[in-house]
């Protein structure tokens, strides 16, 4: 499952500490799996979340990057054997109630396989991911609903390693200037950026150094669409810059990718990856099967990135007035 590191200009836990997060996340993801896995082959999955608080993900997941505030989120979520009632003014704080409440896992003990079961453990920590990468315990962005369906993010976080760290449509700040590119994947080995041209199925996409491509099919009129050449050369761009303004040297490649469809263009640049229905299974098994853990240039990379994405949140009141920490400037007159 890769990573979801910037979703957008949603806050994200990976702009805080990007050496943490990645390592914690794979980790927690599979002793998460592996609890589910062995209570199903038990068959106590029905009994795993009767009890109370089993079906939320593990309180790591939830933890910020300040040392200081982890030990004390730490101490909030701690559970005893011989647990009383908690005292009056002891409560979590709301903002972690809700949060924890966000990312129960609902898993039905019907489930007739272990492939549903992975699936449907899959299809929630999607969700949960996407919540995740766009909040911190102090912050939060509200993300569009649209973005919980789209096929293409799904495709990346479900499909791809769990060393893939994935920028979706992220914004960069350029000179004070906003520009939103499509997405950039940084695998252990390299940096990709990719662009989609996709339609009708069996579509076809004929290429040129012209302005606009020409998208044809059998049942529709020829069509003109942008050339993805310039989406994809910006992205390229913009990464290489940045690279070399912090020293990274990951290789930086691009792709242009039709997962349905065909691509014609016989003089395409030598640079570019042209991903059509042909080529594309071959290129996705191949990031599949690499086995590479997380490396330190993958991580200064994303650092790179991350430290010019504009991010849009707003603090979490909730946590403030639990902790009251809310200055006096601060309160409604």
């Amino acid at each position: 499952m890769g990573q979801l590191i910037k979703l957008q200009d949603y806050i994200s836990r990976y702009e805080q500490d990007i050496y943490r997060y990645p390592t914690q996340f794979v980790r927690l993801k599979q002793q998460q799996w592996e609890k589910l896995k062995a209570a199903y082959l038990a068959g106590e999955l029905e009994q795993l979340y009767s009890r109370p608080a089993a079906g939320n993900l593990e309180e790591d997941w939830m933890l910020d990057e300040k040392t200081g505030l982890k030990e004390r989120v730490k101490g909030i979520f701690k559970r005893s054997e011989k647990k009383e009632p908690e005292a009056q003014g002891q409560e979590r704080p709301t903002a972690m109630v809700q949060e924890e409440n966000l990312f129960s896992l609902q898993i039905s003990s019907s489930v007739n396989s272990l492939e549903e079961l992975k699936q449907t453990f899959l299809n929630q920590l999607l969700r949960f991911q996407i919540k995740w990468g766009s909040s911190t315990i102090h912050e939060k962005s509200f993300v569009d609903q649209p973005f919980f369906l789209d096929e293409k993010l799904r495709f990346f976080l479900q499909r791809f390693p769990d060393t893939f760290l994935l920028l979706y449509k992220p914004i960069f700040l350029l000179k004070n200037a906003p520009v939103e590119v499509e997405v950039i994947l940084l695998s252990p080995t390299d940096a990709w950026c990719i662009t989609f041209i996709e339609g009708e199925e069996d579509a076809a996409f004929v290429g040129s150094s012209e302005r606009f491509w020409v998208k044809r099919h059998h049942q529709h009129r020829d069509k003109k669409i942008l050339n993805p050449l310039l989406a994809v050369n910006r992205m390229e761009k913009i990464v290489a810059q940045l690279f070399s303004l912090y020293d990274v040297t990951l290789p930086i490649k691009k792709a242009i990718v039709s997962r349905n469809g065909y691509i014609d263009y016989p003089l395409a640049p030598f640079d570019v990856m042209l991903l059509d229905k042909r080529k594309f299974p071959e290129w996705f098994q191949k990031m599949r099967d690499l086995s590479t853990p997380l490396k330190h240039q993958q991580l200064k990379a994303a650092q790179a990135l991350l430290e010019y994405c504009q991010t849009t949140s707003s603090r979490r009141l909730e946590w403030d007035v639990d902790q009251g920490v809310i200055d006096e400037d601060d309160q409604i007159q």
